[in-house]
């Protein structure tokens, strides 16, 4: 006969809680997996199946009870660890998300809006077309599965424990956050000069014969301009992308180990 005790029961419970709140913290918030179109279902049972594969190669738990006090502080620690790996990866789209905007805004196309899925608003079309494309990039180039050995890695670098989430972390991720104005500009910067040089040409030209209406041709020609660019610049702007993925995770992982000290 076998008997369990309520000890073991609390260990065992501690040992499969604490990871997967860890795990569903990052879901809610890494790219590609908080897709609106995701229900909250689904997530949940990937984040148990994801649980149950890692939990037997995770380092010892805390003899914590999940039920306790203490317990729930443990699970909101890690819940918030999983936040913070999830937005160290998303600030990256967020800052692709900025460039787009950019790109429309000087396009003459910020008006043209489209409901996007993903974040479950209305977004302008470039910065949709843009975020698209950036999402097949990473999965192209397995992001999202470096996302998930990432956060495998977490749990080795920062294992679950009665240890605050330190500081140092938070203003890694800080610092990182502070350069999406930066490298959404970077990004945007080829299309937005070429328009800048087309919008001056038009003002020369109407300078030159004011008896031209140049709300009647300037739009057509800003937005063509626009466009031509934008497919000349997607080949290297798909590397651009990837390196700033690189960067993403190259940041992700400072922090973690900054975090760890």
């Amino acid at each position: 006969m076998i008997s369990i005790t309520s000890a073991q029961l609390d260990v065992w419970i501690a040992a499969f809680m604490f990871p997967l709140s860890r795990i569903l913290g990052m879901l809610a918030v890494a790219p590609l997996f908080n897709i609106a179109a995701i229900s909250v279902m689904t997530r949940l049972v990937l984040g148990v199946a994801m649980t149950i594969a890692i939990v037997p190669i995770l380092p010892p738990m805390p003899p914590i009870p999940a039920g306790s006090w203490l317990g729930l502080v443990v699970l909101a620690e890690q819940m918030l660890i999983g936040i913070v790996i999830g937005t160290t990866l998303r600030i990256a789209f967020t800052a692709i998300d900025y460039a787009g905007s950019l790109i429309g805004l000087q396009m003459g196309l910020s008006f043209a809006v489209f409901y996007d899925p993903q974040n479950a608003a209305q977004t302008p079309v470039i910065s949709e077309f843009v975020n698209l494309v950036s999402l097949l990039i990473y999965i192209a180039s397995n992001g999202h599965l470096m996302s998930l050995a990432a956060l495998a890695e977490s749990f080795t670098l920062f294992p679950v424990a009665l240890t605050p989430f330190p500081a140092t972390g938070f203003g890694a991720v800080l610092h990182w956050a502070a350069a999406i104005f930066s490298m959404g500009l970077l990004l945007a910067l080829p299309l937005v000069a070429a328009l800048l040089i087309a919008n001056i040409a038009l003002g020369v030209l109407s300078r030159v014969a004011p008896q031209l209406n140049l709300f009647a041709i300037g739009f057509p020609v800003t937005l063509g301009a626009g466009f031509f660019m934008l497919m000349l610049s997607m080949p290297y702007l798909g590397a651009a992308m990837e390196h700033l993925y690189e960067q993403a995770f190259m940041v992700l992982r400072q922090v973690l180990e900054t975090s760890a000290g």
